[in-house]
């Protein structure tokens, strides 16, 4: 749907009449990455939200993870929903920071999963850019595939998700890698967020190490103690859920 300022936005308001909790998904995946969690979260209203190049949510340039974090404010601002807390996954985490920065007032709480606040480490961004560079050149190769499946998901079996990424068009994963390779950092203003904040890493997590989990916590005023899932892994909120949605729940209760 458009939301205010005439931009195209995907979004699942699944109902209820609870406290309101946005859902951000990672790199490469979209709303339907929060099913196990729409199924834990009895009691709240939950919306789900396709970031810019995911989903139904088209990328029509370049953008960055500011402006993905306008976007979800405008479509609370199309459901009169004036603050949410806001849990996000790897990417959705990126957003669900700076849309704190954004608009502190309208962050009731914040969760995190498998995020980073630093800026992407130049050897990683690297890799990242001849990963486009193979998928963009001729469809993603298979073991271009398998390595981003083992970065994000370890040992998770994603057969749908390989078939359904393999022939993505450039005009959407371009934009979408450039936003993830290129974003700043936003640790040294992590003291600016107030809110309640829970971070959760996965031990086994290929993309960020657990330090990067630390040094968040310890950056933000309100942040309960790490959540280190032992052999968790990247799309943490996805792959274990069972270990994530007990923590998730309590805290999203307690605020």
């Amino acid at each position: 749907m458009l939301v205010p300022g005439g931009r195209e936005v995907a979004y699942t308001d699944h109902g209820g009449s609870g406290p309101v909790v946005v859902l951000l998904h990672s790199f490469l995946m979209d709303g339907r990455m929060f099913a196990p969690q729409l199924a834990a979260f009895e009691g709240f209203r939950c919306i789900t939200v396709d970031e810019r190049g995911h989903g139904g949510t088209p990328a029509t340039g370049p953008f960055d993870y500011w402006d993905v974090a306008r976007d979800v404010l405008a479509v609370l601002d199309a459901l009169g929903v004036p603050r949410a807390a806001v849990v996000g996954t790897s990417q959705g985490g990126f957003v669900a920071l700076r849309m704190a920065l954004l608009a502190p007032s309208r962050v009731t709480a914040l969760a995190v999963l498998g995020t980073s606040a630093a800026a992407e480490d130049p050897a990683v961004a690297a890799g990242y850019r001849a990963v486009l560079d193979a998928w963009v050149s001729g469809g993603a190769p298979p073991e271009v595939l398998d390595g981003v499946a083992r970065i994000c998901f370890g040992g998770f079996p994603v057969d749908e998700w390989k078939e359904r990424w393999a022939s993505v068009s450039p005009s959407q994963l371009t934009p979408a890698m450039n936003a993830l390779v290129d974003r700043d950092e936003v640790l040294s203003r992590a003291g600016e967020i107030a809110c309640p904040a829970l971070v959760l890493h996965g031990s086994a997590d290929l993309a960020y190490p657990v330090e990067r989990a630390a040094e968040l916590v310890e950056a933000l005023p309100a942040a309960e103690p790490l959540v280190v899932v032992d052999g968790g892994a990247h799309f943490l909120s996805y792959t274990h859920p069972d270990e994530v949605n007990p923590a998730l729940t309590e805290f999203l209760r307690s605020v």
